[in-house]
């Protein structure tokens, strides 16, 4: 068990994207984007509720942007939160709020394309940045772990595989877990992000029972993992995505000086313009004809 002056932070990072949820509801139409926000809301009340000092973020993650949605420009620190009137926990009462505010603002704006993926790069790079930042606050002699669960519902984007690697090895740098919750099809992005940082990667077999997943596999932390009986791990894929084209390779091209990948060979790299040496065919020497001369 974790002790009291322990500091635990689980940041959540959820795929809000509008298209894909509007499609998702003509499939499903028990399985909605509000009983997803639902069974979000139980897992992030039982954490706080788990340890006084345990803290929480929210972040929204869409197509063209991301968004704070706990704690954001309206959040109230604990000293300024009103008592609740129906006798729930203050906090719980004001993250509800809160958190529902937020997401019926960015729900209320308009939507134009029909992109179906995300920038859960630039999610994941916030996330980072809110644990950064609490870490300068924690006191002397106290301990921090922190682990951030990404929802992902959306497709995989190869445009954000460089910035997407580069958030994860800065992750495993600060031994921040990185777990997944797959709603629809595969990740192979999150499926390295959960095996270089130690997270859990699971693929949903029933949505509609999301809330018990997220209660029985993501809720306790990586202490407490090695007591359960969880799902077991998946086969990771590791290929890479190809800096031309942005297609998954597993044999190509690697610049020597970025480190870029390409599937064709190409004698200049379009990431850092520089131009390889090729080596010339050899040419075979032929061999000096000997003239014997006559006595």
């Amino acid at each position: 068990m974790a002790s009291e002056d322990e500091i635990n932070i689980l940041v959540l990072v959820l795929d809000v994207n509008p298209v894909w949820w509007g499609q998702q509801a003509q499939r499903e139409p028990k399985f909605t984007l509000s009983t997803c926000l639902d069974a979000l809301m139980v897992l992030a009340n039982a954490h706080l509720v788990m340890s006084r000092t345990n803290k929480l973020a929210i972040i929204a993650n869409l197509y063209h942007e991301s968004h704070f949605l706990y704690p954001s420009k309206q959040w109230k620190s604990g000293d300024e939160i009103s008592g609740s009137t129906d006798g729930k926990y203050e906090l719980l009462s004001a993250t509800n709020d809160l958190f529902a505010e937020e997401i019926k603002k960015i729900m209320d704006r308009k939507v134009s394309g029909n992109q179906t993926d995300s920038l859960l790069a630039v999610s994941l790079s916030r996330a980072l940045c809110y644990i950064h930042r609490v870490s300068k606050e924690v006191q002397a002699g106290q301990d921090m772990k922190s682990r951030i669960l990404v929802i992902k519902a959306a497709e995989d984007s190869t445009l954000q595989y460089m910035n997407f690697m580069n958030m994860i090895f800065a992750a495993q740098k600060k031994n921040i877990l990185i777990d997944a919750c797959v709603l629809d099809t595969d990740s192979g992005l999150l499926q390295q992000a959960c095996d270089i940082t130690g997270g859990l990667y699971l693929r949903i077999p029933q949505k509609i029972a999301l809330a018990q997943y997220l209660l029985w596999v993501f809720l306790p932390d990586a202490d407490q993992r090695s007591q359960l009986l969880l799902p077991p791990p998946v086969h990771v894929d590791y290929r890479a995505a190809c800096f031309c084209h942005r297609n998954l390779i597993e044999i190509g091209y690697v610049c020597s000086v970025c480190l870029s990948i390409f599937c064709n060979f190409s004698p200049i790299c379009t990431t850092c313009e520089t131009a390889f040496k090729m080596p010339l065919p050899q040419v075979a020497k032929t061999k000096k004809k000997k003239f014997k001369t006559a006595n």
